[in-house]
């Protein structure tokens, strides 16, 4: 009866040491590679904020020439009218047909450019919100950098 007790109680010993050492590891060089690995990802984030926000600025760019487009295309739909108008009143019949196709081509051009618009300013939106979580990202204290890797 001793003997299984003793040998119970070594073997509780045996297992409770075996745990403590694998759950407290003493590795000081991962520590390090950790710690460089995650100065890394802090470089490649910034540099993707960076990124992100010179595309916002390009995608800015991009819908104003789209709605200053749209408005040369609908100048050029008044004029076009205008000049249907003429020559229909001045008895033009070839004149009138070639200022109708230029009219109808306009419109579809100021069609195009409006979605066209629509679809940078939805980009526009939606790289702004990026680079607004990025930042609120970069800004957040990141957890488990204390001078013990986090753990104690």
């Amino acid at each position: 009866m001793r003997r299984t007790i003793l040998s119970a109680t070594l073997f509780v010993l045996a297992s409770l040491v075996a745990v403590g050492q694998t759950a407290t590891p003493n590795d000081a060089r991962q520590d390090q590679r950790d710690a460089r690995q995650d100065r890394q990802d802090a470089r490649q984030d910034r540099q993707e904020l960076r990124q992100n926000v010179k595309g916002v600025r390009h995608d800015v760019k991009d819908a104003r020439q789209d709605v200053k487009d749209a408005r040369n295309d609908q100048t050029d739909m008044k004029q076009d009218r205008a000049a249907l108008r003429n020559d229909v009143k001045n008895g033009d019949k070839a004149a009138a047909v070639k200022a109708q196709k230029e009219l109808r081509k306009d419109q579809r051009d100021m069609r195009n450019d409006k979605q066209q618009a629509s679809k940078d300013v939805r980009d526009t939106r939606a790289d702004r919100q990026d680079a607004r979580v990025d930042r609120r990202q970069m800004r957040a204290p990141q957890s488990g950098m204390g001078a013990h890797g986090g753990r104690r």
